[in-house]
């Protein structure tokens, strides 16, 4: 249905080229929730490194895109992934091929919803395949199969949420660019590997808080294989709070739409649902459990802006 061909590139990528604003600006905010605990919030603003490319996505691109050297790139994602949509603007704006592997076969014949749509608009070919299979995909006969069926054998393979080892070392820059300011560094979560870097790259004293928006208990043991496979082994002062799922991924609750309507009120910033809403909803609700010390500094990433952006 998609099926255009894939095409060659032999253009170099060169981050520049896509603008990004780095390092992404911190923004203080007066919230009371928080002063009367006598804690600091701080809004680290990497929804605006770049309008496409948003957040932790540029982070864990950038690298991705300088291994492909030009290659098709194919990636996984499910239907509304904000990976995909970033993987299928990056492919645009650089002029280079891109295949999405997306879950659930029964979406091929259906009318894309606007994330599926906005890739396809970008030029990324889509390719629906069962459920079973996809979870199969990072066993290599699986993998192999996969990109047999969707024409793409050669292409540089970027895993589902763009989290691996290339990944986790782009996203050591948050981290570096946070380090020495501040205590605590909380994100949402989905494969870890922001939180991976992130955790490397913040200094002596430092830790970053993790909020997983699935649920399972999975993700500590993610975290520490990406960081055994970036770093060679642990790095970094970090851990999870697995309460602030709201029930596992896209699941956004009534009250959690209502608080981040009043974030939205209170601090004129776009609060995106799936990630940010619940990394801010937790940082509210361990402030009021007394989680933080008086006069500590906290930050909270703000990973993505809604969609459409």
């Amino acid at each position: 249905m998609f099926d255009n061909g894939l095409v060659t590139s032999s253009l170099p990528f060169d981050p520049a080229a896509l603008r990004p604003r780095l390092p992404s600006p911190v923004q203080e905010v007066a919230d009371e929730r928080f002063a009367r605990r006598g804690v600091r919030l701080r809004l680290k603003r990497d929804d605006l490194i770049h309008p496409e490319l948003i957040g932790n996505k540029w982070r864990k691109l950038a690298p991705n895109l300088a291994a492909a050297r030009g290659r098709t790139v194919v990636t996984f994602g499910g239907a509304y992934s904000n990976h995909l949509r970033a993987t299928a603007a990056a492919g645009r704006l650089l002029g280079l091929p891109t295949v999405g592997v997306v879950r659930g076969d029964e979406l091929a014949d259906r009318p894309l919803n606007p994330s599926l749509a906005r890739c396809a608009a970008d030029g990324m070919r889509l390719h629906f395949v069962d459920r079973a299979a996809y979870r199969r995909k990072s066993e290599p006969d699986a993998l192999a199969a996969l990109l047999r069926a969707a024409g793409a054998e050669d292409a540089y393979v970027v895993p589902e949420g763009g989290s691996n080892a290339a990944a986790v070392r782009g996203c050591r820059a948050l981290g570096e660019e946070l380090r020495g300011r501040g205590d605590v560094v909380a994100l949402a979560c989905g494969t870890g590997g922001t939180l991976a870097g992130l955790a490397a790259g913040l200094g002596p004293g430092q830790s970053a808080l993790g909020i997983p928006v699935l649920k399972g208990g999975f993700l500590g043991d993610e975290v520490r294989a990406l960081q055994a496979e970036a770093f060679g082994g642990p790095r970094g002062r970090w851990r999870l709070d697995e309460r602030f799922h709201f029930g596992g991924y896209a699941r956004v609750p009534a009250a959690l739409d209502a608080f981040a309507d009043d974030f939205e009120q209170r601090h004129a910033l776009p609060v995106e649902r799936l990630y940010v809403a619940k990394a801010l909803w937790a940082l509210t609700a361990l402030a009021e459990e007394g989680a933080f010390p008086r006069g500590a500094q906290v930050t909270a990433v703000v990973t993505g802006s809604p969609f459409p952006a």
